[in-house]
């Protein structure tokens, strides 16, 4: 699909900003002809009475768009219907001193760290739009309300799109008072998605899906050693191809094709005779990461993420000890959209269209690249097909495809990375063993819990300014003593959590669920062996662990109740419980398999519970609970990425494999919001997925799988 260039910037005004993207319908940077004026930096309210609510956060199939847009709705008290969103740009954020925050898209911050300000944007254009109808009737405020779009008073009655106009003249209240969530009528429903039908037409445009007048494509490839470099290419022949335009050396460590279209870049850069300087990791491989994380687990130093009583002392007076040694891989995002920006350089002007997690982020690499001032270059956000977190806070693409395009002043280039690219250039998720010690007293209590962590650190491979004495706080999500991110429910007398940080060369990075995935498998699947150690019933031992932790308790209470935990079941069929707290909010999932004679695995079903304290959708809750699990049991049925030589085995889906409809459980999710609090619900479920199928798997076999992938195990 063409599209016709916007030259001129996104912002007119302070008080009337240009089109950025209308689901489904427009390209960021289409010229929209004249605008009409906002009400404020959420709320637009066009003649034909559509109300185009801006989203600042991306939407990349978690539902974020439509629960944000339900939340300034609601407030606003506009026709559902009739409402559309568009992303405002990181440009347009920086000249409006970020007018709408932060941009960034992860931790599953989406809804709970911006429903304040952007329902403060809602009731403030209503209360603008009343102001507005008030002044015409010659009336109080007080005497007139709102319904679906309508200001009403007596009888009379005028839209909001007849009243835009001159509402957005008027100043804004200075305080405004916010819906209590029980006189919620929008927000907390199960409302469709604002963006389904434009992904079902085909319309929704995606950065792969972007095609500019007179654009060319580009192919990249990188060294395939993590720390080499490009040491020469021979371009002679190459150059000589249809359709190829240039060859361009990348930076150090990488070169590019650019043709008329991205197959012949593709096949031309394949055919490109390139000499690799592999560096000091080119004899690397997974085992020796895994020799370098053991000999972490009993290295004297450690950073000390939660401690209490004497642990020492009281592993040492224990009646019995319990100890395992656990670990997870390194795994890659794979989304199913690989990395891709269309960049146009200019000495004046850059401009960027790409899927982001972070538009600003976005914005900040593109100028780093270009040469030029962030206010001299603008990011047009587009949805993702994919990110869990892969495209937030690192844009290696972003900064290849403007140094691509500089290369090719005015002219378009997308830059689209192959699959095989894509699978050995990741950001992957860490690498981690964990050794946990546990004591007991003479009557099977748990008393003393050591858990020692052993591996990479995010934080030190993408915010190494961010570490403080040697300590990454991120390691211990879920594991903490307290707080409303992800506190550790269980009591126990003596505890110690430490980290030994240990970091191969291969670039870390947020992978969905981040650190509260291995930490959930390590805790939860540990507890169940303290249980089985002390002879208890694991339901019973962790509510006795929880009686002081009342939310962790009660998710965990309705998954056991639901699956129906110490009932008569199916012949072969069992269960497997894990709960934990992550971004916010509390989930449990009770897993029920059963293993046939020739070790084959089935999970039939998962029961999960949320509680995130506000349900703004919970249809879409269901739904991102279902997806958690799609992307948590491939990672513990076949995600893992090894090293050979210094290089990623996995280049495609034929090696590193995700679940197909056969392996997929039925869900059955419960939403129990207990008020009081906003939680994440995009990632947290994801953690309890692998310890609860783990653990139903002990019950079956007998067999304790302590390090993943489940496919390189034998199950009987």
């Amino acid at each position: 699909m063409s599209t016709v260039l916007s030259r001129r910037a996104f912002l007119h005004t302070t008080g009337a900003a240009a089109g950025g993207l209308m689901v489904g319908f427009h390209v960021p940077g289409l010229a929209q002809g004249d605008v009409p004026p906002e009400l404020n930096a959420w709320v637009q309210v066009l003649p034909d009475e559509t109300t185009v609510i801006r989203i600042a956060r991306s939407e990349m199939g978690q539902g974020t768009l439509t629960g944000l847009a339900q939340l300034v709705a609601e407030e606003l008290e506009c026709d559902w219907a009739k409402v559309k969103t568009e992303y405002p740009t990181p440009g347009q954020n920086l000249a409006r001193n970020r007018a709408w925050g932060s941009m960034s898209t992860g931790g599953s911050r989406g809804v709970r760290e911006s429903h304040e300000y952007v329902r403060k944007g809602g009731a403030l254009a209503r209360a603008m739009l009343i102001q507005a109808a008030a002044n015409q009737w010659n009336v109080s405020v007080v005497e007139c309300s709102t319904a679906s779009g309508w200001v009403v008073h007596a009888g009379k009655r005028l839209s909001y799109g007849q009243l835009a106009a001159e509402a957005a003249k008027l100043a804004a209240p200075a305080d405004i008072q916010l819906k209590p969530v029980k006189d919620w009528q929008l927000a907390g429903r199960p409302m469709k998605r604002l963006d389904t039908r434009a992904k079902l037409d085909g319309s929704q445009i995606y950065g792969m899906d972007l095609q500019l007048p007179g654009m060319l494509n580009a192919a990249i490839k990188d060294c395939p050693v993590f720390g080499g470099r490009l040491k020469s290419f021979d371009a002679t022949e190459v150059e000589k191809r249809p359709g190829v335009k240039k060859v361009v050396k990348v930076g150090d460590t990488a070169v590019a094709v650019v043709a008329d279209t991205w197959w012949r870049a593709k096949t031309a850069l394949d055919a490109l005779p390139i000499v690799w300087d592999e560096g000091p990791n080119a004899t690397l491989s997974s085992a020796d990461v895994a020799a370098t994380l053991k000999a972490g687990l009993d290295a004297p130093e450690a950073a000390v993420g939660s401690s209490q009583g004497d642990v020492a002392g009281a592993l040492a007076g224990a009646a019995t000890k319990v100890e395992a040694v656990y670990s997870t891989p390194h795994q890659n995002h794979a989304t199913m959209e690989v990395m891709n920006a269309t960049a146009k350089w200019t000495p004046e002007r850059c401009e960027v269209w790409t899927p982001t997690q972070n538009g600003e982020a976005a914005l900040a690499a593109a100028a780093e690249s270009s040469g030029l001032s962030p206010s001299q270059c603008e990011v047009y956000k587009l949805h993702l097909g994919g990110g869990f977190g892969r495209r937030g806070a690192v844009h290696d693409w972003v900064r290849q495809a403007v140094a691509i395009a500089r290369e090719l002043p005015g002219t378009p280039v997308k830059l689209i990375w192959s699959r095989e690219e894509d699978m050995t250039h990741g950001r992957y998720h860490p690498v981690t063993q964990c050794k946990l010690t546990a004591g007991l007293d003479a009557g099977g209590k748990l008393t003393a819990l050591h858990m020692r962590i052993s591996g990479q650190s995010i934080i030190a491979g993408i915010f190494p300014q961010n570490i403080r004495d040697g300590k990454d706080p991120a390691v211990f999500q879920g594991l903490s003593a307290g707080g409303a991110e992800g506190a550790l429910g269980y009591a126990v007398p003596h505890l110690l959590i430490d980290h030994a940080m240990r970091n191969p060369p291969v670039p870390p990075g947020f992978w969905r669920g981040v650190n509260l995935n291995q930490n959930a498998i390590y805790l939860e699947c540990f507890i169940d062996e303290v249980a089985h150690a002390a002879k208890r019933d694991p339901l019973e031992l962790r509510r006795e662990l929880l009686a002081n932790s009342p939310r962790h308790l009660a998710v965990l209470n309705a998954v056991a109740a639901k699956a129906g935990w110490g009932k008569p079941r199916a012949k072969g069929r069992h269960l497997g419980l894990a709960q934990i707290m992550g971004f916010g909010s509390y989930v449990a999932a009770c897993a029920e398999v059963s293993v046939s004679k020739q070790g084959d695995l089935k999970i039939h079903r998962i029961v999960a519970a949320t509680d995130p304290g506000h349900a703004v959708n919970p249809q879409q809750i269901a739904a991102q609970v279902e997806g958690s699990f799609v992307y948590g049991l491939s990672a513990a049925l076949f995600g893992e990425i090894t090293l050979k030589n210094g290089r990623v085995e996995q280049q495609n889906f034929d090696t590193y494999p995700v679940v197909r409809m056969e392996h997929m459980p039925a869900v059955e999710t419960i939403c129990m919001p207990s008020g009081g609090f906003w939680g994440g619900v995009g990632e947290p479920t994801i953690a309890v997925a692998a310890p609860a199928v783990l653990n139903a798997i002990f019950m079956a076999t007998g067999k304790r799988i302590r390090d993943l992938p489940l496919a390189k195990h034998k199950l009987v």
